[in-house]
């Protein structure tokens, strides 16, 4: 009998694989290196190849699973099962995913993208908890989202729902690398609180290790901002402040519009927890709807790198009760 699901979580460095119960427990994990070399065209051979010597590996019978759920990055078209515009994995033209996969694995395939795998993982046993409704924010390089209202990802007509990252939070903001001006991106990825933080400098005059940094030229991270406004740092804690601003804000209004029992804000930058946390909730409380303002919960996710293959597992549930 069918009992277990694959996740496979595609990024430009490594491709994540998991072996998962139905009810969404990790049982197996492993990972090879992404060769994006010649256009990409190894990417998914090789996904094929780990697959089925995994299973070798271990004398898995290929009637044990359900079937592959995968997270990838770029425009993916999850009915045709193809992906483009993925530009770390050199995949610049659509390419035929699902097709080849499912063939060479000889299981059901179906895809879609990262950011929204990641929300499936965090809603279905992270700190969504398996509710119907939940939106998730990750905070890495871009800031990525997907939305889960009434048990199903928002796609839109497009396949754009739930790009939370381009969001306008400030119409005279900083350019964003899609063309607009002031994106929830640009100055709540990691390299957009840095993006601040050079901005305030200009303007700071007091003692500050991170103002002092900046003048110097030294490379400042995310990570080192938040540090220091922990440790009380004035400058950085007004950075901090601005980011957490901005990030409210948004939720609020994704909170006004949706309702969700849960934003849940996950990535790189959300490491640095419960400090971040309840500055980011201060300002969803200041903004949101009151009813709004009183159900919906600010969580940090709790997934971390395991977010994505969780979810992608989770995309295979469709194929219960298809065999």
């Amino acid at each position: 009998m069918a009992n277990k699901v694959i996740g496979i979580d595609l990024g430009g460095t490594s491709i994540k694989f998991g072996i998962l119960t139905l009810d969404g427990e990790v049982q197996d994990k492993w990972s090879i290196p992404t060769n994006i070399l010649e256009d990409g065209k190894h990417i998914v051979p090789d996904i094929i190849e780990s697959i089925n010597h995994r299973l070798s590996l271990y004398n898995l019978d290929k009637s044990e699973f359900v079937g592959i759920g995968m997270g990838t990055p770029g425009s993916v078209d999850i009915a045709a099962g193809t992906v483009k515009a993925a530009y770390n994995l050199n995949w610049d033209n659509t390419q035929e995913v699902g097709k080849a996969i499912s063939a060479g694995v000889n299981l059901p395939f179906v895809l879609d993208n990262d950011a929204n795998v990641a929300a499936l993982g965090e809603r279905w046993v992270g700190a969504g908890e398996n509710n119907p409704d939940v939106v998730f924010i990750t905070l890495g390089t871009g800031v990525g989202g997907g939305i889960i209202a009434d048990g199903n990802l928002i796609h839109g007509v497009a396949g754009a729902g739930g790009e939370i990252g381009h969001i306008c939070v400030d119409p005279n903001g900083f350019e964003c690398t899609c063309g607009n001006h002031g994106c929830l991106e640009t100055v709540t990825s990691a390299t957009g609180i840095v993006r601040l933080a050079r901005t305030f400098a200009e303007e700071y005059e007091g003692d500050s290790s991170i103002k002092a940094a900046i003048d110097n030229g030294d490379e400042v991270t995310s990570k080192d901002i938040f540090i220091a406004a922990e440790a009380g740092d004035a400058f950085s804690l007004t950075v901090v402040d601005k980011f957490a601003y901005y990030l409210g804000f948004a939720a609020a209004n994704l909170g006004s519009t949706l309702n969700p029992d849960s934003i849940v804000i996950g990535g790189g930058v959300s490491a640095a927890g419960e400090f971040l946390r309840e500055k980011v909730e201060s300002y969803f409380k200041k903004y949101a709807f009151s009813t709004v303002r009183n159900t919906t919960k600010v969580k940090l996710a709790v997934l971390g790198n395991d977010a994505g293959i969780i979810g992608a597992a989770s995309l295979a549930l469709k194929f219960k009760g298809e065999k």
